[in-house]
């Protein structure tokens, strides 16, 4: 299926949860924010919240430094 990740068109495939995606990118979901279609989702969701055809996705990681 074809979705939008942080502005990139990406082909993935069917039955994937926002956990899984994550997961298969090696970040922590503790160390994200992901917004799907423009809503954030919460970290208890993103195990239940399944990537449809033509979803918009955007992953912001937290950084830290000095």
């Amino acid at each position: 299926m074809q979705v939008t990740v942080n502005g990139k068109p990406q082909t993935l495939s069917g039955g994937l949860s926002l956990l899984k995606l994550l997961s298969e990118k090696g970040l922590d979901k503790k160390r994200v924010v992901v917004e799907l279609n423009l809503e954030i989702v919460p970290q208890e969701k993103m195990e239940n919240t399944l990537i449809k055809e033509g979803d918009s996705i955007e992953i912001v990681s937290f950084v830290t430094g000095g």
